[in-house]
């Protein structure tokens, strides 16, 4: 999808908080407006207390940046906004400075289906400080919640066993451009259609539906019912069995089933929305191929998770495919990722060395990694990855680095081998697209193969393995000194 195919160019600037506008006047009128800002956006704890996250949002962060100016009717509404103390927002000439002001952004990041860790970049932005926060809330609300769901589907897809999952969750999810959302993170992370008729026009995604309760509802009888969808269309009946009885249901459906065979077509299948799925799929399952028709597939729904899923299948439960809506499109239990946007290094003009910067916070967890960061994945033989290291080049050592610094523990290192790749690759440069647009196929390829090769212990849903992402010993030496320089600055205690 098109980021401004449902919305004009200037709902995309307008997309932001309103501190990134006020900032932004303040670094104009302190004649910082060509400073140069890098910053990373990561997020610092796997979600749904998983081994790691599904990128997803960044193959749409290009469009975002060459769409994002400012008109003229959104320096208008801008001029008419008041500050709280009275008189205008926004001066003037902060407003014509921002009139078809185009971003001057370099931007490296984690290609969509590929897999990232906690407190790692996925995303690094360097250019003109006023730039770098003019992006960050479309740019963070982008990746978010697209890797949050991305995460969950494949977390559902893994529980599946290879069984199609299709994605239910418009109905229940964040509004319009939400369900959009879900449909294509769900699609990149292996479910295999949507019951959303928009993402399937303009992603191309694969949609999938039927009929609903109601259907069967508005006729005289379910037998009726069945008989009227199996004729309207039988190219596509799957037969709801739980609006009543579902043991009468199946009766009806293996009823229908046989009409449909006299007529030269076949059921698809019958889905299950309702009661205990693994008894009542094996009693459809027995009674279907009692009656010979082994080729009816068992679909089921009903607020499944990935957790359902594979105490279904622990159970015994014949179903070949899954309707995956609420938990899915709200990724519950966990409703956000907690993605951040901090500035690593500042410098004056692009001709000047960057200056690294830290952030320290009152709660040691939240202390950042200084420096134009790079991120270098490690892999075996096989492929199969081993650890992240971030590096910065001007404290990089000569030689190839294999060890590195955990990232939360200053006291725990890792060894690693095998091959480094950049992890971070380019997509923007000085404002324009790198290369031409990757297709969602492509994204959804990448993150199966990355799947595949994922170790299965850090895959795991209970007590996953922690994969190792850690800071190359330069880099682990400058963010002590930084932080014990800072920390004497203020005159706090620099243990």
């Amino acid at each position: 999808m098109s980021l401004t195919d449902r919305t004009k160019p200037t709902d995309v600037c307008l997309n932001t908080d309103l501190y990134e506008l006020t900032m932004a006047q303040g670094f104009w009128e302190s004649g910082l407006a060509d400073a140069q800002a890098c910053f990373n956006a990561f997020f610092r704890d796997n979600p749904f207390d998983g081994g790691y996250a599904v990128c997803c949002g960044t193959g749409q962060i290009a469009e975002l940046v060459e769409n994002f100016v400012f008109e003229d009717e959104d320096i208008e509404y801008l001029a008419g906004l008041n500050a709280p103390g009275g008189g205008p927002m926004f001066k003037r000439g902060f407003l014509e400075y921002l009139r078809d002001h185009r971003l001057d952004l370099t931007i490296h990041a984690v290609p969509e289906g590929e897999l990232v860790f906690g407190r790692e970049p996925m995303v690094r932005v360097e250019g003109p400080v006023i730039d770098c926060q003019l992006i960050e809330t479309a740019l963070l609300n982008l990746v978010n919640f697209q890797t949050l769901v991305a995460t969950k589907t494949a977390r559902v897809v893994r529980a599946a066993e290879g069984h199609p999952v299709s994605d239910f969750g418009l109905r229940r999810a964040q509004g319009p451009d939400g369900g959009l959302a879900v449909a294509r993170a769900s699609y990149i992370a292996g479910a295999s259609s949507t019951s959303n008729v928009l993402a399937g026009k303009i992603y191309g995604i694969p949609v999938f539906g039927t009929h609903a309760h109601s259907w069967v509802m508005a006729f005289p009888s379910e037998l009726e019912a069945f008989r009227a969808f199996a004729k309207s269309s039988p190219k596509n009946c799957v037969l709801l069995l739980d609006t009543y009885d579902v043991r009468q249901g199946i009766r009806n459906a293996i009823t229908v089933a046989k009409e449909m065979e006299a007529a030269g077509e076949r059921l698809s299948a019958v889905r299950l929305d309702s009661g205990d799925l693994a008894r009542l799929s094996k009693e459809a399952r027995r009674a279907f191929d009692e009656a010979g028709l082994p080729y009816v597939k068992i679909s089921v729904s009903n607020d499944l998770d990935e957790y359902t899923i594979q105490s279904l299948f622990a159970q015994g439960a014949p179903i070949d495919t899954f309707g995956v809506g609420t938990k899915l499109a709200t990724c519950d239990p966990q409703p956000s990722l907690g993605g951040v946007y901090k500035l690593s290094a500042v410098r004056r003009s692009p001709e000047e060395p960057w200056t690294p910067v830290i952030k320290l916070s009152e709660q040691g967890y939240k202390r950042t990694v200084p420096g134009v960061q790079r991120v270098l994945r490690y892999c075996d033989a096989s492929g199969r990855p081993t650890g992240d290291m971030i590096v910065v080049d001007d404290v990089a050592e000569a030689a190839p680095a294999r060890e590195m610094v955990d990232i939360l523990d200053p006291y725990t290192t890792h060894v690693l081998s095998g091959e480094p790749s950049e992890l971070l690759v380019p997509m923007v440069e000085h404002g324009r697209r790198v290369g031409e647009p990757e297709g969602i196929e492509a994204a959804r390829a990448r993150c199966k193969d990355a799947l595949m090769r994922l170790d299965s212990a850090v895959a795991r849903f209970l007590n996953p393995q922690t994969y190792p992402v850690g800071l190359e010993r330069g880099l682990a030496r400058l963010r002590a000194e930084l932080a014990r320089e800072e920390r004497a600055e203020s005159g706090r205690p620099t243990a």
